[in-house]
């Protein structure tokens, strides 16, 4: 069965992410890497509708960034690439469901990889989720540009061009690889307007795409840790959307795995209770 609003959103996405590269007037700049145009690169496939994910718990995951566009000369240096994915496989490693975190080096990331270079990640590292990291940076430096829209998997965002600003997007989709199934999303985003004058604007320009990175950094860093704890509840509220299964060895400590089992215990109890009650 076909899932019309994600193919709505994705066929939308995939042509406007082609179209605002255009947009971007000459009194500005944009550095981006998209987790659309990485998942869905041929906008004429029909996307499949995600399976039920199961979860192997503990689970291993792995964070990547999402590989600029090939014209594009890298906005971010691998240390700070692998800086950003340790800050956020910190979050990660706050809950005894997650094994192991495995930082994916840019290299193993494939243009336009898909869904097939995230089963590839998947065998050479031993991940069974992945955190997909993608950016989204724009400086207008004049009044009168046009507005840019940030496209996601779940919608745009749209902010108008004003004069010496800077817009910052980061976002980090989780996915379970097998299933093809978003788990969650965070993102961080941050607006920063400065007020250069013409004598030191290429360098107010600098130190603002640096400072506005960081705020959005510490606002992505906020939500991921929101989303992670939402996670773990809807796991426990919705058992009908995850299969939930132990690794060898786990004992399932964790109090996922005791909500999930919950329903049996109290099930045991009242089978009991009437059994002693019969005699």
């Amino acid at each position: 069965m076909k899932n019309p609003r994600l193919m709505t959103v994705l066929t939308i996405s995939l042509l406007f992410a082609s179209v605002l590269i255009g947009c971007i007037t000459p009194n500005s700049t944009r550095h981006y890497s998209s987790v659309v145009q990485y998942l869905y690169p041929n906008k004429d496939v029909t996307p499949q509708k995600p399976g039920i994910p199961l979860l192997s718990l503990p689970i291993d995951v792995g964070i990547a960034f999402v590989p600029e566009p090939k014209e594009h000369v890298p906005y971010l240096t691998e240390k700070e690439k692998l800086e950003l994915m340790k800050e956020l496989g910190g979050y990660f490693k706050k809950y005894d469901f997650v094994r192991k975190i495995e930082f994916i080096p840019t290299q193993y990331m494939v243009q336009d990889g898909s869904f097939t270079n995230m089963d590839q990640v998947a065998m050479m590292f031993g991940v069974d989720v992945i955190a997909l990291i993608s950016y989204d940076q724009v400086q207008f430096t004049d009044r009168g540009v046009a507005s840019i829209t940030y496209w996601t998997l779940i919608g745009a965002y749209v902010v108008p061009g004003e004069k010496n600003t800077t817009h910052t997007m980061l976002d980090a989709a989780v996915y379970d690889i097998r299933s093809r199934k978003m788990l969650f999303r965070a993102p961080g985003v941050n607006h920063l307007k400065g007020n250069a004058t013409p004598i030191n604007i290429s360098e107010q320009l600098r130190l603002d795409k640096k400072l506005s990175f960081d705020e959005a950094r510490v606002n992505l860093a906020a939500n991921l840790d929101e989303q992670l704890q939402l996670f773990k509840d809807k796991v426990k509220e919705t058992p009908e959307e995850y299969k939930v299964v132990n690794k060898p060895g786990y004992t399932g400590a964790g109090s996922i795995d005791f909500f999930l089992l919950l329903p049996f215990i109290i099930s045991g109890v009242l089978a009991l209770r009437s059994l002693r009650g019969k005699r």
